[in-house]
């Protein structure tokens, strides 16, 4: 509600400041109340406590009226906060009423004569939208500076405390800070610019004994060992063209497989394809019957498709 009651009082008043100081009155005057009234009628007490406030009881005059907004001096204090409830605060003609304790038609009598008018007296419907425009720019358009200002009241009033006395209202200064802590952000800031210029500058440095030039040396590498010196005398004997006969001097593996491949080369001299057992031993008769050649398979087969 910061937003639409701080531009609110700011134009009823012609004074941000003494605006936002109204507005943080009645935030505070508000809070002890808003517990014993139903949510239904906290806006109709906000905004009727809000116009209540003696710092917007008279409007500080403008020099030169640049907008419409700034015009809005020349209307008295009740058809401009008709008007502003309408506008600013978005309220309905029977809410608007009901916040300045009159009639609807009495509203609509103030409303009326809020509004922009010809030297002739018929209603100017273009100054009209220039006004309404205006003002919805500048709720939506407040200062980052002043948003955050309006926002610690807001806190401050609901932490309990008093908005004057917690630094958070809009006419009360800065919070105090130590006198050591601005000096020393200078300070860091022109280290921090100083180092940043020192990478610029052509300053020769050393680093693992080069000189600032950092000239390229060339020096000749030491000669190369023999390729046999990198090797053990077990990798030497493995990796022998001969390691077969070396690991076996007495021939015994040799002789096997020459025995093997005597026997081989007999069986298949002589036309033997298939292997044949050794005669001594005894061939088995009592082998069981083929179950295809006995049909076991196809009553087999015959059971399993009469199964369910």
């Amino acid at each position: 509600m910061e937003r639409r009651g701080a531009v609110l009082a700011e134009l009823q008043a012609g004074d941000a400041h003494a605006g936002d100081a109204a507005l943080a009155d009645a935030m505070r005057q508000f809070r002890p109340e808003a517990g014993s009234l139903p949510m239904a009628d906290w806006p109709r007490r906000f905004w009727a406590l809000l116009l209540a406030q003696p710092r917007l009881a008279h409007r500080t005059a403008v020099a030169v009226a640049i907008e419409a907004t700034d015009r809005l001096g020349e209307l008295g204090s009740g058809p401009r906060a008709a008007l502003l409830l309408r506008v600013a605060a978005g309220l309905s003609e029977e809410e608007a009423a009901d916040v300045l304790g009159v009639s609807l038609a009495s509203y609509r009598l103030a409303l009326q004569r809020a509004l922009p008018h010809h030297a002739d007296g018929r209603a100017d419907p273009l100054a009209w939208q220039q006004l309404r425009e205006q003002i919805h720019r500048r709720i939506k358009t407040l200062p980052p500076d002043r948003l955050v200002r309006l926002s610690s009241a807001r806190e401050a009033v609901l932490r309990g405390g008093d908005v004057a006395e917690s630094g958070a209202g809009p006419d009360a200064s800065p919070a105090s800070r130590p006198r050591w802590l601005m000096p020393l952000l200078w300070g860091l800031l022109a280290l921090c610019v100083l180092a940043l210029a020192a990478t610029f500058l052509p300053l020769g440095s050393r680093v693992d004994g080069v000189g600032g030039n950092r000239r390229v040396e060339i020096e000749p590498l030491p000669e190369a060992a023999s390729p046999a010196a990198t090797y053990g005398e077990e990798a030497a004997m493995v990796m022998h063209r001969d390691f077969a006969l070396i690991a076996d001097p007495h021939g015994e593996a040799a002789a096997q497989d020459m025995e093997f491949n005597s026997w081989l080369a007999a069986q298949q001299a002589a036309g033997v394809t298939a292997p044949t057992p050794p005669p001594d031993v005894p061939v088995q008769e009592d082998v069981a019957p083929s179950p295809v050649a006995q049909g076991i398979a196809a009553e087999t087969q015959a059971e399993t498709e009469d199964a369910p």
